[in-house]
């Protein structure tokens, strides 16, 4: 028996070694890279992942970035990038290790990275052991994950706070909670710089070739002039930048029976809010318009946010919902009684995709747009591949009016892939 303890001793000694070691190593690795910039929050990180990576970029700075979102993408300096592998396809917070180790190997100015933790104590985790953050991002306190870090947006702000670099820099765009903020900002001796998402001009915003927020947009800006960057060569960093795959987007058919459909994929902004945020920007764009029939996509790990998008529905006003993945009801039961939409329940995790996607065709009319809202995974995912089937509508010539002195982008009603 004390043979097994000396043994048991042994290996426990070895290991805490061996620990001990690596965290040396990865700490070795961060000190090659003089700026670390984390970027936390509950919507938009990979975007701002990318437009702070790209407007360093710009500058002449040497930036690796790292997003995590819809697909976790590794980004070399050159903007070439890669997936992140991942056993057996699930993410783990020790993948941050070895990107730094990827990173540093390049010996950059810069490493942009997305916060991939969620719980308090994993992200304090994050960022006092895995980056160590220089300047931190934290774009805004939305309605998400309140089961980890709720139950209120207020302890939400608290939560996302503990990604605060202690005696470094914190930008921010949000405003509702901007006092616990900065209460969290002063505990950690973190300068909070709070940016004005109307300092980004709308000339400016017509510079990309995809959609996104002047929010985003103004974290990026205020990243790169802390870095020395000036504010035009930041931009056009950005612009080349290529955008997150989960990128806002609206793509026109037509089906097979000759109807004309715009198809805005807005799974990604799966919070109400956020939701509502993007359908009304596309309208206002134009992108998409009346009859307008919404897709709700449900899944039984996400009982809580089905019924936020069924809620939400008063508020977009469709003239059609179609309910799909499951189960369906948790979406049906929190639809306002005051709701005079038509409402189809197509609900099943193992239905044809191809009969869902009929159905929900049928129902349209000869010129219509769709809005997919909920999240992606399940049907989401399957209507999406039999949408991509569709033929391209090419008959529109959408007019681009843009202001002199700003490049002609990409027409914006059509989603821009990677290379």
């Amino acid at each position: 028996m004390l043979f097994l303890y000396v043994v048991l001793l042994l290996c426990c000694a070895a290991l805490l070694v061996a620990g001990v070691l690596e965290q040396r190593r990865h700490f070795a690795a961060l000190e090659q890279i003089p700026t670390r910039v984390l970027v936390n929050g509950i919507r938009g990180k990979s975007s701002i992942t990318r437009l702070c990576a790209g407007a360093l970029r710009g500058g002449g700075l040497v930036t690796v970035a790292k997003t995590t979102g819809t697909a976790a993408r590794f980004i070399h300096p050159d903007a070439t990038e890669e997936p992140v592998y991942r056993k057996f396809g699930l993410s783990n917070l020790v993948e941050q290790i070895g990107i730094v180790r990827r990173a540093a190997a390049y010996w950059p100015d810069a490493l942009v990275i997305e916060c991939m933790a969620v719980t308090p104590a994993l992200q304090e985790v994050n960022q006092e052991k895995l980056v160590r953050s220089t300047i931190g991002v934290l774009c805004n306190v939305r309605e998400d994950h309140l089961e980890e870090m709720g139950p209120t947006l207020d302890d939400v702000a608290r939560s996302l706070s503990r990604s605060m670099p202690v005696g470094g820099v914190c930008v921010t765009a949000e405003q509702d909670r901007l006092h616990i903020l900065q209460e969290e900002a002063d505990k950690r001796n973190c300068r909070l710089v709070v940016v004005d998402p109307e300092s980004v001009t709308d000339a400016e915003l017509r510079g990309f070739g995809w959609f996104t927020f002047k929010e985003n947009v103004a974290i990026a800006l205020a990243v790169a002039e802390l870095l020395g960057v000036h504010r035009q060569t930041a931009l056009r960093g950005m612009w080349d930048a290529p955008p997150d795959p989960g990128v806002l987007s609206v793509e026109r058919y037509v089906t097979p029976e000759g109807k004309r459909l715009r198809f805005a994929n807005v799974f990604a902004a799966n919070d109400p809010e956020s939701t509502l945020m993007n359908v009304e920007r596309l309208e206002d764009l134009g992108a998409i318009g009346r009859p307008l029939s919404v897709v709700v996509n449900c899944r039984p790990d996400r009982v809580e946010r089905n019924g936020q998008m069924g809620a939400l529905l008063s508020e977009l006003a469709p003239e059609t919902v179609f309910l799909i993945g499951h189960p369906t009801k948790s979406a049906q039961d929190a639809i306002p009684a005051g709701f005079t939409g038509l409402v189809v329940d197509l609900g099943g995790d193992r239905r044809d995709p191809e009969e869902l996607t009929t159905a929900i065709l049928a129902e349209l009319g000869p010129a219509s747009s769709l809005v997919a809202i909920g999240n992606i995974h399940g049907q989401g995912e399957r209507l999406l591949e039999c949408l991509a089937r569709l033929r391209p509508d090419d008959s529109e010539e959408v007019p681009a009016a843009v202001p002199d002195g700003v490049r002609e982008p990409q027409n914006p009603y059509e989603s821009t892939r990677n290379p």
